[in-house]
This record gives C-alpha cells, structure tokens and sequence, in this order.
C-alpha cells in the first residue's frame, strides 16, 4: 500500500525511507525504481534522490541491470548468517583496496583458542599469496604474522604456544633459540611492524602489525617476493597507516 503521509508532518522523509527499504527488500533479484514509485506512491524526482542517499550510506545497492537490492548497511543491522555474510564482505572490500594500496598480497590473522588462525587473505596474480609451506600454526616462531601475534601475548602465553609448537628451523634465518626469539619479541615497539625477512620461507620477505579488536590479539600482514623487497619497509609502514579501515570493520 502506497504511504500518503502529510507533506508538513514531522520525519516524513525517514517514513519514505523505510518504505523504500521495505519493497527493495521484498524483491530478492531487485526491484526498478519505476516499480518502486509504483509501490510507494513517490513520484521518481523525490525517488531518484532518496535512492542516491540510500545508495551512499549503504542501505541499497544498485546492480548490473539498474535494479536496486537491500546493501551490506542494512544486513549489518541484523542477525545472523546475512549480517555474518554483510560483515565478512566489508571486511573483504577494506582488505581488497589495502592490498592495492601496498601493491602486496595482505592477511587477517588471529591467535584463537591458542592457535595462530589466518582469517582472510587478500591476493591477486600480481600480488600472489605466500606459499604455505610449512602450516602457519607451526611456524609462530619464523612468520611475520605469527612473530607479531606472539608479541602480544604473555610470557605465559608465549611459553604454553612455544610447547605445543617447537622451534624449528625452517630457513638459514630461523631463529631457533626461545630465549633469544622472546627477547625480540619484547623488544618488538608496538608501533613498529614486524619483519619476516625469509625466516619463514626463502625468496619471501613479509611485514606485520598489531590489529586489536576486543580481547584477542590480531594481525594485518603482507608479503613480498625478495625481488620486490626494496619495497617493504614503505608497503609496511603503509599498512601500519592504513590499518585503522580494517579495524573499524572488524569492531562493527
């Protein structure tokens, strides 16, 4: 039923709003904005410029044929699978353009229920992933992500992963003594991205910084091919600096 409201009353304009998300969001395969007038009652000048605001916060999303589909703004309102989707997806998009922005393959990492856990990868064939030679929840000590997750645990914390997970060498440049391992990890500035410089595996150079969201230490990383490593000191100081997008993301 077309909405007739008052053209005087109070917050007619937000009533108008949420009948256009109500019909954009009963089409699931999208809706025209000529059937959208239809169903609302607004003519298509004052259409047209809700759906231009709509769209740019988010709550619409216009797709390949003109169509207009519920957006990622509105699924994070809810609950559920869709709002999961909404979220991961958002979070996709910030890692995306920070890759671009670097020139690097980039990563999400955790350190969940005492495991280092990569989240969400980033890459592209001309910013291709590291090889995952050895699995990253055993190579804590010698990875970038994981030297950067470690720092940010207590020596307790430090100590129990190390026990599950032995030092090993897996290049030239592993280092393989706990006690030396921790005491750069202490004196790791947590403003300061930590460095792979082919610890983890040879002919990759990689950079990670801390990335809190709650409780749980996280991580943003890149890496590089050693051809390319005259560039990560400024690829990692640039994701040091634009790590705040993915953090806001991660904290919705």
């Amino acid at each position: 039923m077309a909405l007739k409201p008052e053209p005087t009353a109070p917050f007619h304009e937000v009533q108008y709003a949420l009948r256009v998300l109500e019909s954009v969001s009963k089409h699931g395969d999208g809706v025209t904005d000529a059937q959208l007038s239809r169903e609302t009652g607004l003519p298509a000048g004052s259409l047209a410029a809700l759906l231009l605001t709509l769209r740019r916060e988010g709550y619409v999303e216009q797709i390949g044929d003109g169509a207009y589909v519920i957006g990622a703004s509105l699924l994070l309102l809810g609950t559920g699978a869709a709002r999961r989707e909404a979220l991961e997806g958002r979070l996709q998009h910030a890692l995306d353009q920070l890759r671009d922005a670097v020139g690097a393959a980039v990563y999400l990492s955790r350190y969940v229920d005492g495991e280092v856990s990569v989240t969400q990868v980033s890459d592209g064939p001309l910013t291709p992933a590291v090889n995952e030679w050895v699995d990253f929840r055993s190579s804590a000590h010698a990875s970038a992500v994981g030297k950067c997750l470690l720092a940010q645990l207590d020596d307790e914390g430090r100590r129990d992963h190390i026990s599950r997970h032995r030092i090993a060498r897996l290049t030239s440049r592993t280092i393989t003594n706990e006690k030396v391992l921790f005491a750069k990890l202490d004196a790791q500035p947590a403003t300061v991205p930590v460095l792979d410089l082919q610890e983890y595996a040879l002919g990759t150079v990689c950079a990670a910084v801390p990335l809190t969201a709650g409780g749980a230490a996280g991580c943003l990383a890149l890496s590089l091919p050693i051809e390319d490593a005259h560039r990560l000191r400024e690829a990692a100081d640039t994701l040091n600096r634009r790590a705040a997008p993915v953090l806001l993301s991660l904290a919705l």
